[in-house]
């Protein structure tokens, strides 16, 4: 082991080597009595007066090394820094050399000066006595015992050396290697000693951070010895255990611990027994094993028990009530709906599911889904909030009459779910029905507002053993679309008619879908007369749709499943495409007039769709007519007139369609930038017998020509209706069956030039009319 300086070792461990040189210091009083005795000794045999000089100067030397120890001891031996410490080692250096010198200086005499064979042997024997005290009081101070060594040992040997005899000669050579198995000895032990304080005090700093870090823990914890019993545990442990210190621990059992809780009525004896097993058996088999456990007072523990090293068990535990509280939250969240408590859509086909597959297979149940009636217009003109407030009464309702055999969720939105878990029959479900619609029935307040509850739903009569939740909900679905087709405010029960009318429609909805993607639509064209030349002035491109099974769909049909579907805007830009397409080929008199739907009108890609159909056929803009639905003005008003302003920017000319049939189509006419109107056919229907028709449909005429609009007269089948229309109405173009079937664009074309046959007959009765 290397030797150690003083530079190299800490400040604290400094200190302590020099504050060990002031221990014991009543041996410096027995050393210089010894002293005293053996020079007086050796004067006595001597007689030379000298020695007895030595034995009055090492006393002294002796008790003023003792007195200024117990002087630094009296100030309560405290040394203050490195720098105290060095001026008491400095201090202590100086006494020590006294004493060695005059050690040395006795020895030299009683050798070489006066040799006396008992002064010799009394002299080496003092010197030797003190060399084996030098290690154990002075290894603290390498120094101190270096001129120790030198001073009182190196003058022995000097003497013996100046004898010069080989005996002599030879054990002061001796003394050589004995100084420096001293001094190395010395250093040694103070590494020994160095290593055991460094050692110490990185076992303190240890034990310091395991106690820190086992008292700070979050966790309770315990170790159990190889009896079973608690060896360590840390203060949180003793704060769940309600106890006042971790030392309170010591010495238990894990019974023990467990049956504190039995006995504070905490934990049931049952759950003490259990937790006990568990935590007994995961410590044997060595596996890690977690037990909650949940007390009486609503709070949650959590044991969790390892097997630790050197045959030591680790049981830790903790507090885990808000996690607990936590999870039950989200597991709830998860579970039931936010709003209303109700279990929601996944809990709801959860419990189904259980109480269908549980009970007798054979039994009859129910399921119905319940919609609000018109929920969209509550939200768009009281707001959300009111919604909200309606869907609540509703669900606390359903929730009041929900129990046995009854599970009640709300699905989204507006819809609710009852499912009934036993059913005698048919009738047993139409009734439970009817309670449960009349229950709901009546007026509620939202927030100052008076609403009235109106719900349409529909129903499922099922074998448990022959269906399953999705079955049934489609099915109570399709059940509620019939209810609401017939009128709301009611419930229909499934049909299978109903499963045969929905699957035969998601088929045509398919088939449309390929339709259109395919391009199989087919664009004709009906005539627009102008009744002062009774020729073709102008055309409405209608589209027609050729299924290949079915033969020609209705577009009273396969229109308003376009527009369920979001497609209508793919096939009015096929119509517009062809339309203007077939025109550029028409004579310049023949103009075109296209539908476009409501949907076209929410976004601004109208214009850019007209701009392309136009560029891309090579058809002037103005022989272009749009013709806009009140539906269209009825989304954005403000919207739809700017899209409207910039396509009559481009040229093209604007009519409104179906006039007469909305509530505020006169609005529109001074509001909007149209150049015609159509008028409905319902105006025409009884035109030729009903007076008070003939007079609505002219005020309606002469009201809008007085605004320069041009006027389209829709829906005239006979030609008793055109007499009446020509006589007294004087429209400026007439639309319908009386001038034939749609045609196709060449059909238009050939006919482009041609008078109708009638004209003659209908110029002739104008005559006998005014004649």
């Amino acid at each position: 082991m290397g030797k150690t300086k003083t530079e190299s070792i800490p400040a604290d461990v400094y200190i302590q080597f020099v504050r060990s040189l002031f221990d014991n210091a009543h041996m410096l009083v027995i050393g210089g009595a010894c002293y005293w005795i053996l020079g007086f000794m050796i004067y006595l045999r001597t007689q030379n007066p000298l020695f007895l000089a030595f034995s009055f100067i090492l006393l002294p030397i002796s008790l003023l090394r003792y007195f200024g120890i117990r002087s630094f001891l009296k100030t309560g031996g405290v040394i203050a820094d490195v720098e105290h410490a060095h001026r008491l080692e400095r201090s202590y250096i100086l006494k020590g050399c006294l004493q060695g010198l005059g050690l040395g200086a006795l020895c030299f005499v009683s050798i070489y000066v006066y040799p006396d064979p008992f002064a010799e042997l009394a002299a080496m024997s003092l010197t030797l006595a003190t060399l084996v005290t030098v290690v154990a009081r002075n290894y603290g101070s390498p120094r101190m015992v270096r001129i120790f060594s030198v001073t009182f040992i190196g003058p022995a040997a000097l003497a013996l050396l100046l004898r010069l005899d080989a005996p002599s000669v030879v054990l002061g050579l001796m003394i050589f290697p004995m100084t420096f198995i001293t001094i190395n000895s010395a250093d040694h032990v103070r590494n020994v000693l160095f290593s055991a304080v460094i050692g110490h005090k990185q076992a303190k700093s240890i034990t310091r951070k395991f106690d820190r870090a086992l008292n700070t823990m979050s966790h309770g914890l315990v170790m159990l010895g190889p009896d079973g019993r608690v060896a360590v545990a840390n203060a949180e442990a003793a704060h769940l255990m309600s106890l006042k210190s971790a030392d309170a621990l010591l010495g238990r059992s894990i019974h023990g611990l467990l049956m504190r809780g039995v006995a504070g009525g905490m934990l049931a004896p049952k759950d003490c027994r259990y937790v006990e097993a568990q935590l007994t058996r995961a410590l044997r088999e060595g596996r890690d094993r977690k037990v909650l456990v949940s007390l009486a007072n609503g709070q949650h523990y959590e044991f969790s028990a390892r097997e630790g090293s050197q045959e030591l068990g680790v049981i830790t535990f903790e507090d885990v009530t808000a996690r607990v509280e936590a999870e039950e939250k989200i597991r709830f969240m998860a579970r039931y709906d936010n709003l209303t408590g109700l279990p929601n859509r996944a809990y709801f086909h959860e419990l189904v599911g259980e109480l269908m597959a549980s009970g007798d297979r054979d039994r009859l149940c129910g399921l119905a889904v319940i919609d609000l009636d018109d929920f969209k217009s509550v939200n768009d003109t009281l707001g959300h909030p009111v919604g909200d407030g309606l869907i609540y009464a509703v669900a606390d309702r359903l929730a009041a009459i929900a129990g046995q055999g009854l599970t009640v969720s709300r699905f989204g939105g507006d819809e609710f779910m009852l499912f009934f878990d036993r059913i005698d029959d048919e009738s047993h479900l139409e009734s439970l029905l009817d309670q449960i619609f009349a229950e709901l029935q009546g007026e509620v307040d939202v927030a100052g507002h008076g609403l009235r509850i109106q719900a349409s739903a529909g129903a499922v009569l099922s074998k448990v053993g022959g269906t399953d939740v999705d079955a049934m909900i489609v099915k109570a679905d399709l059940a509620l679309y019939k209810a609401k087709e017939l009128g709301k405010n009611g419930w229909r029960l499934f049909e299978a008619a109903m499963d045969a009318a929905f699957r035969n429609r998601q088929l045509m909805k398919a088939d449309l879908r390929s339709a259109v993607e395919g391009r199989e639509l087919r664009v004709v064209y009906q005539p627009i007369v102008a009744m002062n030349t009774m020729r073709i002035a102008s055309c409405e491109a209608l589209c027609r749709w050729d299924h290949p099974d079915l033969g020609p769909i209705s577009p009273g049909i396969f229109i308003p499943l376009a527009e369920e579907m979001g497609i209508i805007s793919e096939i009015s830009t096929f119509v517009l495409h062809a339309a203007c397409t077939e025109c550029a080929k028409w004579p310049d008199q023949t103009s075109v007039s296209v539908n476009l739907s409501a949907r076209d009108f929410r976004s601004r890609d109208v214009i850019q769709k007209v701009r392309d159909a136009l560029a891309n056929s090579g058809l002037d803009a103005s022989r272009l007519e749009i013709e806009v639905t009140e539906t269209a003005l009825l989304d954005d008003k403000s919207l739809t007139r700017q899209y409207i302003e910039e396509l009559k920017q481009l040229g093209v000319r604007i009519a409104l369609d179906d006039f007469g049939t909305g509530y505020s189509s006169l609005s529109y006419l001074h509001k909007l930038p149209l150049d015609k109107i159509k008028i409905d056919r319902s105006f025409v229907m009884d035109v030729t017998h009903n007076p008070r028709s003939l007079e609505l449909l002219k005020g309606v005429v002469d009201l809008t020509r007085v605004l320069g609009l041009t006027v389209t007269i829709e829906g005239v089948e006979t030609f008793e209706q055109l007499k009446v229309l020509m006589h007294s109405v004087k429209p400026d173009l007439v639309q319908g069956f009386l001038f034939g079937a749609a045609l196709s664009a060449s059909g238009i074309e050939t006919m482009s030039n041609v008078t109708w046959p009638f004209a003659a007959d209908l110029r002739l009765a104008a005559k006998r009319t005014v004649g």
